[in-house]
């Protein structure tokens, strides 16, 4: 027996309410009143009133919001995780798109499931900050970074902490995994502690120490083929560094400031890093030169993007342009100018024949690389763009804001599908799912 559409359609905005207002009731159930009144009286639907009539006779005594004020069912917000105490410092997602794991300045993680938004369960055990979070390539365990100076393994099937990894002594700030899954690289951050440490994740030991950095390590990338390790600090330099024998390969020197931004290339030969002082370095990973010096920006540059090919870089700067630089050559190709501020964001579509920027002048650009040309500016924001992605299929892009909020945006049509509000402070990162069908937001609101 088959549902009539418009029933389907009615069930499907009250499950949709419920959704939103999950965050909510798993705190206080005899909030449903207030949430479903607050969501659902804006629908002019017979069957609709029908259900706020029963559920406002449950409760005497109420809050009875006037008009829709919150979010509505129907809408593009899935749902809000709530539960730490303190704020965000790291967000990961599980290779399979099912959960995500968060690591709080309350010293907890908390694995969530992306589908149902329920917390599943909370990993304890750390004494300080959770500064830095990683999945391994199977998805089995996540790899936790601490103020309190150490790293633990943790099992998402048994929901158990594997063991702790012990060396450090200043705050763990950065992680990452090797794409085997058997090492994890950590970088620390304080005055008594900037070195980086490899483990193995099947012997539970410390492979090996890496020093050279004099100041706090704050990034760390690793090759694709998992042999090299590059870091960033600072202290203003990137070290690069060789995971089979523990040797430093070479220190890029030629910034003489802090590092902001490094990209590696797609085959994982070249390191792309950009500074305070204007200029992007480009190093060969395999035999330790420098390739190029990037000149031509008159300002800091703060964003980079590489192009699929590995061909050309992109960059974008505090003087408000965006160059483009064969990374053959060391040839500026073209400069793209149209910004009236800075340029915080950079991303490539997928097939390479276009780039997005985001500004603090509010907007985003899109630009054919192929012609040079800016071909439409995408406007809405009410405050600076912090941040970019582009779905794996290269038609939407999503933009985070200052104004706390994310705006998805059709690349065909040239026009906002929707926009994304639930944050209370600024979205500082943003993550689309590899299915292309979810984005994941991090913001100051915790």
């Amino acid at each position: 027996m088959s549902l009539n559409p418009e029933k389907v359609k009615i069930l499907k905005l009250v499950q949709g309410a419920l959704r939103l207002s999950a965050h909510v009731l798993a705190k206080d159930k005899t909030q449903l009143v207030e949430q479903l009144w607050g969501r659902m009286q804006g629908f002019d639907v017979p069957e609709i009133w029908g259900l706020l009539s029963q559920v406002k006779q449950s409760k005497t005594n109420w809050l009875r919001l006037l008009t829709p004020s919150l979010t509505l069912p129907g809408g593009r917000l899935l749902r809000t995780f709530t539960g730490h105490s303190d704020a965000i410092n790291a967000v990961a997602v599980t290779p399979d798109g099912k959960q995500v794991i968060s690591g709080s300045r309350d010293n907890t993680l908390k694995v969530w499931n992306l589908q149902t938004a329920e917390e599943q369960f909370t990993l304890t055990g750390h004494s300080d900050w959770v500064n830095a979070v990683a999945v391994t390539p199977d998805g089995k365990r996540v790899i936790s970074g601490s103020g309190d100076n150490t790293l633990k393994v943790w099992s998402l099937e048994t929901k158990e902490e594997q063991f702790t990894l012990t060396g450090h002594s200043d705050w763990v700030k950065a992680i990452a995994v090797t794409p085997d899954g058997k090492r994890v690289i950590s970088g620390s951050s304080g005055s008594k502690d900037n070195t980086l440490k490899v483990w193995s994740l099947e012997t539970k030991e410390e492979l090996f120490t890496l020093t050279g950095h004099s100041n706090w390590v704050i990034a760390i990338a690793v090759t694709p083929d998992g042999k090299q390790v590059i870091s960033s600090s600072k202290d203003n330099t990137i070290e690069v560094w060789n995971l089979e024998t523990a040797e430093k390969l070479f220190t890029p020197i030629g910034h003489s400031n802090w590092v902001y931004a490094v990209a590696v290339t797609p085959d994982g030969k070249r390191v792309i890093s950009s500074s305070e002082y204007n200029t992007l370095e480009v190093w060969n990973l395999e035999t330790a030169e420098k390739l190029l010096t990037l000149t031509g920006h008159n300002k800091w540059v703060i964003a980079i993007a590489v192009t699929p090919d590995g061909k050309r870089v992109i960059s974008g700067s505090v003087d408000n342009t965006l160059k483009v630089w064969n990374l053959t050559s060391g040839k500026e190709l073209f400069t793209l100018t149209g910004h009236s501020d800075w340029v915080k964001a950079v991303a490539v579509t997928p097939d390479g024949k276009r780039v997005i920027s985001g500004s603090r002048d509010n907007t985003l650009k899109l630009w054919n690389l192929e012609t040079v040309e800016e071909l439409f500016t995408l406007t809405g924001h009410s405050d600076w763009v912090r941040t970019v992605t582009v779905t794996p299929d290269g038609k939407r892009a999503i933009s985070g804001s200052v104004d706390k909020s994310l705006k998805a945006w059709n690349l065909e049509t040239k026009k906002e599908l929707f926009t994304l509000t639930g944050h209370s402070d600024w979205i500082n990162a943003v993550v689309v799912t590899p299915d292309g069908k979810q984005v994941i937001s991090g913001s100051g609101d915790n």
